[in-house]
């Protein structure tokens, strides 16, 4: 009897600890499996875009952005901190591909070995190439490839958390602070919806982190991976990026999608299950592409008429456009569209090639959606003495002509 009652009070006791612990948010479904199978889920989503009203979504916090301006398309509460799971191994992928080798040789350590949650079953002391354990984390999402990553990259994961915070100040990430290189839930661990774009969008514009992420399966030493993001088998055009999950963060997905050469990239925070997360997500997607075609405004080096020069060896200097604009517009806007040009009327010589003399801007209803400067297209040397000089004699010349004429 007294045996029985001793094995109850321990599992009552087992029990007691890991609600304790799950109630703290150390102890979620992330931490057991990022996402299962996605052969069955399907999108049941029938919502379509009337009048161009922007959708309503499950979400907490979402946003789109152009991928090559960054405009913001979409935003629900996208400036709000909140926790993002494994959406954080975005930034622990660009920081290892920026100062590792894909060849590199990783030795997998206890710590690595050991971490809960969505893994790849990495064993203490097994070797694995950098590339391959990239793929475990961004396909799978493996906290221990993360981890074995973070050691390799930084030293040690502490050093690799300051390499990822230093990454985000680079990037003007002013509402970002990582705790962790894989994304389980802790304290003073968060982003938000448009600051997770625009890490994604930088991260898109390196080659083998776009290679990676949009990749479904691969196989790798002793292992077969599958990819837990459902929107690049369900979605027309989806080519990345990463999924999440924690009981903090709820269900969430940064998108990247791609048509007829327009990309944009989503991110939804905080969706109660994968259907949703996929539905806000398609929801957001098809309102972007719908609503919004990329329009080029100003090319690169664009020649925008020419300005007077006083006293110099030419009376006009051309001048050029800094910047290529390219940005997507709905057919409103692109109606309402206003060019405000601001430049010098006159300059002094001498004019230098390459110098600032104002700004081209492009506005909607007052807001300005982009600009660039505008500068000169080549030098103009400055009068002296001596070319005054040789005016005076020209201009003599001409009335000594003219006057034999009259004469003759």
């Amino acid at each position: 009897m007294k045996t029985g009652l001793n094995i109850n009070r321990a599992l009552i006791f087992i029990f007691c600890v890991l609600f304790v612990l799950g109630a703290n948010g150390m102890i979620y479904a992330d931490d057991f499996i990022e996402d299962g199978p996605i052969l069955d889920l399907c999108i049941t989503d029938t919502w379509e875009c009337v009048a161009h009203q922007p959708p309503e979504i499950e979400a907490s916090a979402a946003v789109v952005i152009d991928a090559e301006s960054g405009r913001i398309l979409y935003q629900k509460n996208a400036k709000s901190r909140r926790a993002i799971a494994s959406t954080t191994k975005i930034m622990t992928a660009i920081v290892a591909l920026e100062n590792g080798r894909l060849d590199d040789k990783v030795r997998v350590s206890k710590r690595a070995a050991s971490i809960w949650g969505s893994t790849i079953n990495l064993r203490t002391g097994e070797e694995l190439k950098l590339g391959e354990l990239m793929y475990g984390m961004m396909l799978r999402s493996g906290n221990d490839a993360a981890l074995a990553i973070a050691e390799h990259i930084g030293g040690s994961v502490e050093n690799f958390i300051v390499m990822m915070n230093n990454k985000a100040k680079e990037l003007g990430l002013e509402n970002t602070c990582f705790k962790t290189p894989h994304g389980l839930d802790a304290n003073g661990h968060y982003s938000t919806a448009y600051e997770l774009a625009i890490l994604a969008r930088y991260a898109m514009k390196n080659p083998t982190f776009a290679k990676i992420v949009g990749t479904q399966s691969i196989a790798i030493t002793n292992r077969n991976l599958f990819s837990t993001n459902e929107m690049l088998s369900l979605y027309p055009g989806a080519n990345g990026v990463k999924t999440g999950y924690t009981g903090k963060a709820g269900r969430c997905l940064v998108t990247s999608a791609k048509r007829e050469g327009f990309e944009i990239i989503s991110v939804v925070l905080f969706c109660s299950s994968r259907s949703k997360r996929a539905e806000s997500s398609k929801r957001i997607l098809d309102y972007a592409f719908n609503n919004y075609k990329p329009h080029i405004l100003l090319e690169s080096g664009q020649s925008l008429g020419v300005v007077s020069v006083k006293r110099g060896l030419r009376e006009k200097v051309g001048v050029i456009s800094v910047d290529g604009i390219k940005l997507p517009l709905t057919q409103e806007e692109k109606a309402n569209l206003k060019t405000e040009i601001i430049i010098d009327e006159c300059l002094d010589s001498p004019v230098h090639k390459n110098i600032k003399v104002g700004t081209i801007k492009f506005s909607v209803d007052g807001e300005v959606l982009g600009q660039s400067d505008i500068k000169t297209a080549e030098s103009v040397g400055a009068k002296t003495y001596v070319h005054y000089l040789k005016d005076v004699i020209g201009v003599w010349f001409k009335l000594i002509k003219t006057k034999e004429r009259l004469e003759n």
